[in-house]
């Protein structure tokens, strides 16, 4: 995966362009990265093409007609656009060097050439809000993606994106808006079957060092998951008086029914609910039972 999503490099300059003559016969990666505007996976594709389409250029001009016809004969299987916002003054704001028409016409194009089409976007960005991220989603479902990865935003040490934070000019989304919106934007996913590949950044020792600000946590995927379920929960037991209540899950999804340091039930509790959690062979992901009532609640 291009592994500059969500770090917060704004503005930060690429390397040059390599012509594609120079770089046809390279071969022998699996992934090519393109920044954070492509990612090309494939098997025995040319090493680094991706370069021949430097950051420089946008998603109008990366993915064409001859492009696709290309990699689709060095056996590409997927193409990921790094769509990042589906709102233009987001977009710009960010330096991204692409529209959201961009990300329309470059997916419309991957899905006529039967390649499996992949759209990651980032929350919190600058400029952005969740009601914006929250449209964001729903242009991609619009799309019919094949798969979808979703990146918080980090700030990182020497970028410009510090600067604005130092300036207060930028202002993270804390904890909790972070979560939240994710949650929402995954409901999003989830309900009309698109395969979220990844929740959250992958764990480095640069990212730990060097980020100045942004929420990340290893295990963003599952506060995310949890709170999302918590809300549908929550949906369905406040139709019922306040009381005790036992709610039947899943037994691989015991942890995030019950949330991070039982998050969930202190919630529950607060709002009158004391729920005592059970497991089940038969429940799948997100599936509950709320035991007085018996009936599968999703």
């Amino acid at each position: 995966e291009a592994q500059d999503n969500g770090v917060g490099r704004i503005g930060k300059q690429h390397g040059g362009v390599q012509s594609r003559d120079s770089v046809r016969h390279q071969f022998g990666c699996d992934t090519l990265e393109r920044g954070d505007n492509l990612t090309y996976k494939h098997t025995n594709a040319y090493q680094n093409y991706c370069d021949a389409r430097s950051e420089s250029q946008g998603l109008d001009d990366a993915i064409d007609d001859e492009v696709l016809t290309l990699l689709k004969s060095y056996g590409v299987t997927s193409i990921e656009l790094g769509a990042q916002s589906m709102c233009d003054d987001v977009l710009s704001l960010n330096e991204r060097g692409h529209s959201a028409t961009d990300v329309v016409n470059a997916s419309n194009l991957i899905k006529k050439y039967n390649i499996s089409l992949g759209l990651q976007m980032m929350i919190g960005l600058y400029g952005s809000t969740p009601e914006k991220d929250i449209e964001t989603a729903e242009e991609l479902i619009s799309l019919s993606p094949d798969t979808v990865r979703i990146y918080p935003t980090i700030t990182m040490k020497d970028t410009l994106l510090e600067k604005y934070y130092n300036d207060k000019k930028y202002v993270p989304y804390s904890k909790e808006t972070t979560i939240n919106t994710c949650a929402e934007i995954l409901k999003m996913f989830y309900d009309k079957k698109i395969n979220v590949i990844r929740v959250g950044l992958h764990y480095s020792d640069e990212l730990v060092s060097t980020s100045v600000a942004g929420f990340y946590h290893p295990a963003f995927r599952e506060l995310c998951e949890s709170k999302m379920f918590l809300d549908m929960l929550i949906n369905e037991i406040n139709k019922y008086p306040q009381g005790e209540f036992s709610v039947i899950v899943g037994n691989k999804f015991i942890s995030k029914a019950i949330g991070q340091k039982k998050a969930n039930i202190k919630v529950l509790k607060e709002l009158g609910y004391i729920v005592t959690f059970k497991q089940s062979d038969t429940l799948k992901d997100f599936q509950f039972i709320i035991k007085e009532r018996g009936d599968l609640c999703y």
